[in-house]
């Protein structure tokens, strides 16, 4: 049975006790991972996310981390897809930056892509809630990586 076929507060519960293992392995362990943000934009408005793991007060951008052997570009259309139901091909890379947090060390790599239009089908099994925001009015509070990809590549490129 595929985990999304599974109701959605058990897949919930099951993002919630995978996030806490992965903090405590990630304390112990200190590794050095890599993932994607994803910029999806509608002229200045960007899709900012919820999750419902982790903080879940927390303004995101979507994004994960990447799969041995997968592209960073196919990972951020993964992630969309993923996520918010959005199928976006055109992904324009902005630029790497240095996250820390839970012990870990994370090279993220953002990637912009504009939506046709504003429909998302979010995941509801990881995705509290999802809108679109003005990129000079974002959502708060912000979560530590959607700072850091907004202070230092999307407002810097603006």
């Amino acid at each position: 049975m595929p985990i999304s076929a599974l109701p959605v507060p058990l897949r919930r519960v099951g993002y919630r006790v995978a996030h806490a293992g992965l903090r405590v392995y990630w304390r112990i362990a200190r590794p050095q991972t890599r993932g994607v943000k994803c910029v999806v934009r509608d002229g200045d408005a960007v899709v900012f996310v919820r999750h419902a793991y982790g903080d879940r007060r927390q303004w995101e951008l979507p994004g994960g981390g990447i799969k041995r052997g997968e592209d960073p570009r196919e990972t951020a259309a993964r992630e969309a897809r993923e996520e918010l139901g959005l199928d976006l091909e055109d992904w324009r890379a902005l630029g790497s930056v240095e996250s820390y947090g839970y012990g870990k060390r994370t090279t993220v790599m953002c990637f912009e892509a504009y939506a046709a239009d504003r429909a998302l089908t979010v995941d509801a099994g990881e995705i509290e809630e999802a809108g679109w925001f003005a990129l000079a009015d974002p959502p708060a509070p912000l979560g530590l990586d959607a700072r850091v990809v907004l202070t230092r590549l999307v407002l810097a490129a603006g």
